[in-house]
């Protein structure tokens, strides 16, 4: 493993344990030309996915950059780190066990969008705002009116 410090390629792994529910493995490592120390993880990959956007731009999928949307959705809501990567692998286990190698962009927005639903409403609406690509205070008003439930009324 390259050092990210110095670009040495002759580092050592100085302590290894499972990470995200023992679907991956964390790596502490040292790196013997500079001192640095970083962490790795290693896990397990089924299939390249690719993701289809919707003008029919095709990309590779990344894990990384659909952590931070995740995180940005999640930011400073009280929800521990460990049910977050553990909802990722979920998230990236499920597109994996579609049988396709391509995965449309919607496809992943409504599985994450699904996903924060069930742990928090807050990141829910953070997450669909810019999934769904709000321009006013009046998308907002209209989608959190969708999400409660119609109140009795009085007569």
């Amino acid at each position: 493993m390259r050092c990210p410090f110095c670009g040495n390629v002759d580092t050592q792994v100085k302590d290894s344990r499972p990470a995200e529910d023992h679907v991956a493995i964390r790596r502490r490592r040292f790196c013997p030309e500079c001192g640095g120390r970083f962490t790795t993880y290693e896990r397990v990959q089924l299939r390249d996915l690719v993701v289809v956007k919707t003008n029919g731009r095709r990309e590779d999928f990344d894990r990384d950059k659909l952590e931070r949307s995740v995180r940005i959705a999640l930011q400073k809501r009280p929800v521990e780190p460990e049910r977050i990567d553990k909802m990722i692998s979920g998230i990236v286990r499920r597109l994996e066990s579609l049988g396709d190698q391509d995965v449309p962009s919607k496809t992943i927005g409504e599985i994450v969008m699904e996903t924060l639903a069930r742990i928090d409403t807050v990141a829910y609406v953070r997450f669909a705002s810019v999934y769904k690509n709000f321009q006013a205070a009046d998308d907002f008003d209209k989608f959190v009116s969708e999400l409660r439930p119609e109140l009795p009324t009085d007569t």
